[in-house]
């Protein structure tokens, strides 16, 4: 018997739905699910990677992966590179602090004459990172390549040491400043005394033995009464934790001298100023007040004394340094054994020509053209000494060391160069690439994208519901 295949309604026939409809409702799910993946990337990119202000450029990006692992041919081929002399005789320096103000000018100098010179820098944020990046970017066109790390990084340090037999270390990284110090002691302990033992640990394990030239400070001089300020004077009464931080650090060097036979110099630095300087200083921020039409503070010793500084311009200091490493003798050590007596010297680096702060804001009313609005204070309780004269006689007799610049040349020259730098950041600022609004732009990009994704999964989302079937 054949089935009926007429409609059990009268008037109706049921007919079959076409097969395409469920190969589009197929490929709709299908659509919808890959945007759905899509979107959600992308809202992770743009939540995890979103720029920002504080982000590194591409290429600090770049570096930061590169010496985060200490490995790599093209790591170890930009550290020989840099640090290779250009002269048989040449010295092969490890600077580092590199990308700080004393740092920036000695490795400059130094890979000018043709020594080989590699940087190391942590470019921590005590001030403005990105002047520290600015340096970085001028050394580097010299040929200066700075590896990013911390100076207690013992795998750092001995990936360096391996690649490059240095014949000398500039070691000026520290904690500088003498009230931060109330702030934030332990600074000082890991970078000038813990950092300090890290590279006489890597230098005396060293075959050969690299000479080690290092910067002290005037700061050790502390309460002494006596002027000019000699090497052979009392330095046992340190007025800040960062003088006892340096004042340790010539006893330390003393000890690896006599147990290891390392060549080290320590060189007491009396307040350097000058152009790519810090902006911690006097001279810098009482620059930028002026101009800013802020008061600036005068302290005043006890009894209405009058404050001084023997302020010493960075290219006379940077000639003291190089003097320093061209006269280190070699280290008489092997692989932590010393094998005779090891040279130690102590040197003071001045001006031997103190003057009162006072008188350096005159000189800057002048070259700025703009009076100072002083505020004159007691000199307060954090560290800061009344006064500081350095004796230079050994210096002058056993480096050849002899300052040019006075405070005025000094200074004349500091301010022309303060005055390019705020025209140029004035500039950047204003250009449509700066980086604040060039950080805007990428987020309208992602922002754009975002929504664009979003519309092309709205449009599949609907696409599948109007394929769906009725319900019975």
């Amino acid at each position: 018997m054949k089935h009926n295949e007429s409609p059990s309604t009268p008037g109706k026939f049921k007919m079959e739905k076409p097969p395409y409809n469920r190969l589009r409702l197929q490929s709709s799910i299908a659509k919808l699910a890959f945007w759905s993946l899509v979107f959600l990337g992308m809202m992770f990119v743009f939540f995890y990677r979103s720029p920002s202000s504080s982000n590194p450029a591409p290429s600090d990006r770049s570096r930061r992966s590169l010496t985060s692992s200490y490995a790599g041919p093209s790591f170890e081929k930009r550290v020989r590179q840099s640090a290779k002399p250009r002269s048989k005789n040449g010295m092969s320096v490890l600077v580092t602090g590199a990308a700080g103000f004393v740092g920036t000018h000695v490795s400059a100098a130094l890979k000018r004459r043709g020594d080989g010179v590699l940087g190391l820098d942590n470019f921590n944020s005590y001030y403005d990172p990105s002047l520290k990046r600015a340096r970085q970017a001028m050394l580097e066109r010299s040929g200066v390549y700075i590896v990013e790390g911390d100076i207690n990084d013992g795998a750092l340090l001995a990936k360096l040491f391996d690649i490059v037999p240095f014949t000398h270390v500039m070691h000026l990284a520290a904690q500088a400043g003498v009230r931060f110090a109330m702030k934030n002691p332990n600074s000082y302990v890991h970078s000038n005394i813990a950092g300090l033992v890290s590279m006489l640990e890597f230098c005396k394990n060293a075959n050969p033995q690299p000479a080690l030239v290092w910067a002290s400070s005037s700061s050790v001089y502390g309460l002494n009464t006596k002027v000019p300020f000699s090497e052979r004077d009392r330095t046992d009464q340190p007025a800040s934790l960062y003088a006892a931080t340096k004042k340790a650090g010539e006893e330390i060097a003393h000890t690896y001298n006599h147990i290891y036979g390392l060549s080290l110099t320590a060189l007491r630095f009396f307040t350097v100023y000058g152009p790519w300087g810090r902006p911690d200083m006097a001279y810098f921020f009482f620059t930028k007040d002026i101009l800013k039409g802020k008061s600036i503070p005068i302290f005043e010793a006890p009894n209405h004394g009058t404050v001084a500084r023997d302020f010493t311009y960075i290219e006379d200091i940077v000639k003291g340094c190089l003097a320093a490493l061209d006269t280190a003798e070699k280290s008489t050590g092997s692989g932590g054994k010393k094998k005779g007596k090891a040279q130690l010297r102590v040197y003071n680096l001045g001006n031997t020509s103190p003057v009162p702060v006072g008188d350096l804001v005159s000189i800057l009313e002048k070259l700025l053209k703009v009076k100072a609005k002083r505020l004159v204070m007691k000199l307060p309780r954090n560290g800061d000494v009344p006064f500081t004269h350095a004796n230079i006689s050994l210096a002058e007799t056993e480096l050849g060391y002899k300052p040019t610049t006075d405070l005025r040349t000094g200074l004349k020259k500091f301010v022309q160069c303060y005055n390019l730098e705020s025209r140029v950041a004035k500039s950047d600022n204003r250009s449509f690439f700066s980086s604040e609004k060039l950080q805007v732009g990428k987020l309208f990009v992602n922002l754009s994208g975002i929504g664009l994704l979003f519309l092309v999964y709205l449009i599949s989302y609907a696409d599948m519901v109007l394929v769906l079937p009725s319900s019975a």
